[in-house]
């Protein structure tokens, strides 16, 4: 099957509901996840990025020091997942993960800030990161989620 004949042209219009994050997904972001951030390529297939996570009540942030082509895809089409591991194990003994389907807003700057309140999880106290004197201000994404899948208590 070929992307562009599997993925709609234009955006679909996402329900106007946010989804307030399950206290175990907030919980496990605010501890520092490795999310995997999907975004929609002009030509329909996926975009995928590793990328560190961050919140902000509700609204699940990544911060981005470039324009790389997962900023130009949300500029371009909002729509976004984001997939992540939790420990542990639900129903017929699956490993636990969450999806968040839902729309990516950018804010240009504060990616430096981010990035460093998120190093302190990833790489640990007294980290300086970016490790540049000057960083460029980048932008940060954020993800109003719109629907919770995966496996765990999460899951409706």
């Amino acid at each position: 099957m070929h992307w562009s004949t599997a993925v709609p042209s234009t955006p679909t219009t996402w329900p106007d509901q946010v989804t307030s994050l399950h206290p175990a997904l907030a919980d496990a972001i605010d501890a520092g996840v490795h999310g995997h951030l999907v975004t929609v390529n002009p030509d329909g297939s996926p975009q995928v990025t590793v990328v560190w996570l961050g919140r902000d009540g509700d609204e699940v942030l990544a911060a981005h020091l470039g324009a790389g082509q997962k900023i130009r895809n949300i500029r371009r089409d909002p729509r976004v997942t984001v997939s992540f591991e939790l420990p542990g194990t639900s129903g017929p003994g699956l490993a636990n993960y969450a999806v968040l389907h839902g729309t990516g807003r950018i804010t240009e700057g504060g990616a430096p800030e981010l990035l460093q309140a998120l190093a302190v999880k990833f790489l640990g106290p007294g980290v300086k990161f970016p490790p540049m004197d000057e960083p460029p201000p980048g932008v940060v994404v954020h993800i109003a989620v719109r629907r919770v899948t995966g496996n765990g208590p999460w899951v409706s």
